[in-house]
């Protein structure tokens, strides 16, 4: 084999292509779908799978909540009115569920898509760390087995990529590579986990509670606390990278001949450069962070300042997954990339405060009320206990005094000591769920990634187009020219 590495047109392998994008409404597959009609209108069709919601169709939804955002004011700009054309042409907006056989679509609409589909994405998940163990089971574990049958059933489908996390690697140190779980493979070493039992212990439960009439929030919270049990007795910090580990196994284990690529990205932040630098929506991992610290609520940073987080914008995850298409496409082997910056432009956590502070003594946040809020600089605790120090000093304390006046005064208090009960146990539920992410100190070998570069086309517009090196950005310029003002306008 020659070391010449073929070179891939990712404009070429989207010519007059027909792709399936599961879990259409979220943020990545937004990005994914806006980028692919922005810059690739030869596409031949978009299937966008979208659950329906009680109130409206998932063609509603496709235009009210996709076609609305801020996001498309660029596509808008290009197109102008002939973008309703375009999308009439080349979106079909499929009602669906991935925890369905057949994903839950209709038969005239399944048998069209099984002889015309050549690429099925799959971006639906639920990323609650702590998410109810039943419904993290069916999204991010038995989901990604129903997406693969029904990729199977389409005669021309010649890839399915599977987009999981980094994290999937639980709380491990030192470079983790791409490489695959095994069915039953676990973090901590103990043996017998067994997928198929898991959803047996779900269902039993879930009967269980229901024949003593539990009431819905207990079960809630019921299968919640199952979720962190279960992972953790295998080795993993939270559901959530439990369940798409698993999810992992399923599709590996059982893909046959299919090209199958995972994407596994780190922590994915705001738009670097398209369309447009720091579109964002929703609040992930570390911008709650931000956010808590710019409105004058979060006045202590709990991490390891030495240790690296690892971030990457969302249009770099999206640009890896197309090429990945034209690269991997009809190749018949598995391959996993990770995305993120810890191996080629760390990041250290104690960029966070300085960036955060930057901003906001230069453009504080006004409240509700009108008022600029003034940030101090923050209080740093680099481990658990002197988090807990904090925690005892600055509330348990005053709470402890705090339920004596109230006992004291016959209970006056009661509203006031809860509120306070609230946000201690608030606080100290975020801390225990992002823990591992703030002393991390795992590097993700991304071999294959950079291998994957190197294969975009080099002449003409195409490495311009699908850049995802993340030696490229300028973490300064990025967190506070770009990431934290889109926070400011998109999540504030």
């Amino acid at each position: 084999m020659s070391t010449e590495m073929e070179a891939v047109s990712v404009l070429q392998y989207l010519d007059n292509k027909s792709i399936l994008v599961i879990g259409a409404a979220g943020f990545l597959a937004n990005i994914f779908v806006e980028k692919i009609l922005r810059v690739a209108p030869n596409v031949k069709k978009l299937y966008l799978l979208l659950r329906a919601s009680n109130e409206k169709s998932a063609t509603q939804r496709f235009k009210d909540e996709i076609l609305g955002k801020d996001l498309y004011k660029v596509v808008k700009e290009k197109y102008g009115p002939n973008l309703t054309q375009l999308t009439s042409e080349k979106v079909t907006v499929v009602n669906g569920d991935i925890c369905l056989a057949d994903l839950g679509i209709q038969d005239s609409l399944a048998h069209e898509m099984i002889h015309q589909v050549d690429a099925i994405i799959n971006l639906a998940a639920t990323t609650k760390f702590d998410e109810r163990y039943d419904v993290a089971l069916g999204i991010n574990t038995l989901g990604p087995l129903n997406v693969l049958d029904f990729a199977k059933k389409c005669e021309n489908a010649k890839i399915f990529v599977h987009v999981s996390t980094a994290y999937v690697s639980g709380e491990k140190s030192g470079l983790i590579m791409e490489t695959p779980y095994r069915m039953g493979e676990t973090l901590n070493g103990t043996t017998g986990l067994d997928i198929n039992h898991e959803r047996k212990l779900v269902q039993e439960k879930l009967d269980q509670l229901l024949v003593i009439k539990t009431p819905p929030e207990t079960i809630t919270q019921a299968m919640k606390d199952m979720g962190l049990t279960r992972a953790k007795m295998y080795g993993w910090p939270n559901t959530y990278v439990f369940t798409k580990a698993m999810g992992e196994m399923m599709v590996g284990e059982k893909r046959d001949n299919i090209s199958l690529v995972l994407i596994r990205p780190s922590i994915i932040t705001s738009t670097f450069k398209e369309p447009f630098p720091g579109w964002t929506e929703g609040i992930r991992t570390i911008d709650s962070l931000a956010v808590g610290y710019g409105k004058g609520r979060l006045t202590c940073f709990l991490g390891d300042l030495n240790a690296i987080s690892d971030v990457m914008p969302a249009d770099m995850v999206v640009n890896s997954i197309l090429v990945s298409m034209a690269a991997q496409a009809g190749k018949q082997k598995e391959i996993i990339y990770h995305l993120g910056s810890s191996q080629k432009n760390p990041l250290k956590n104690e960029k966070f405060p300085e960036v955060a502070y930057q901003y906001f003594t230069t453009k504080p946040w006004t409240n509700k009320d009108g008022k600029p809020v003034h940030v101090r600089k923050i209080e740093i605790l680099s481990s658990m206990p002197s988090f807990h120090r904090y925690m005892a000093i600055h509330y348990s304390i005053p709470l402890k005094g705090l339920a004596v006046l109230n006992m004291v005064l016959c209970k006056l208090l009661d509203k006031s000591v809860k509120d306070f009960h609230r946000k201690i146990n608030l606080a100290l539920r975020l801390v225990d769920l992002y823990q591992p992410y703030l002393f991390f100190y795992g590097v993700f070998d991304d071999s294959n990634t950079e291998k994957l570069q190197r294969m975009v086309l080099k002449t003409g517009i195409e490495t311009e187009m699908f850049y995802f090196d993340p030696k490229i950005i300028n973490w300064d310029d990025y967190f506070v020219k770009t990431h934290i003002p889109g926070l400011v306008k998109y999540v504030f």
